[in-house]
């Protein structure tokens, strides 16, 4: 059974840097595209960002790109988020999320991603 838990949330400052962590476990990943969403309270679950684990293509939101970067280390079988300019629009539950043999279209799609982890804080403070 796979699981993903995450880790890493914080209060940071609007400006400032923070970096999530993903550990992925009790499956193989490499059919895997890894996928970061979050929930603001009152929101929809969004699409931040996403790995591809085989060819390590990475796909982003607009509103996140050129900010945050997607990585992973196949070694540890873990996944990151480094969250550089971090805005308080920014805060919300972020989640970690792995899909297998997804397509280009199905990347951004939360119904398409099988395994979710819990779920880690990330508060910006203005």
């Amino acid at each position: 059974q796979v699981q993903l838990v995450e880790s890493g949330g914080d209060l940071v400052q609007a400006g400032g840097s923070l970096n999530v962590s993903c550990a992925a476990s009790g499956g193989t990943f490499t059919l895997a595209t890894m996928g970061w969403f979050r929930q603001a309270p009152g929101k929809a679950r969004d699409f931040v960002a996403a790995i591809v684990w085989r060819d390590v293509s990475t796909y982003y939101a607009a509103s996140v790109k050129g900010r945050f970067t997607i990585s992973r280390d196949n070694a540890k079988n873990m996944v990151y988020l480094q969250m550089n300019s971090p805005k308080p629009e920014d805060t919300a539950v972020y989640y970690c999320a792995t899909g297998f043999l997804l397509s280009r279209d199905a990347i951004q799609r939360a119904d398409r991603y099988r395994y979710w982890g819990q779920g880690t804080q990330v508060s910006v403070s203005s």
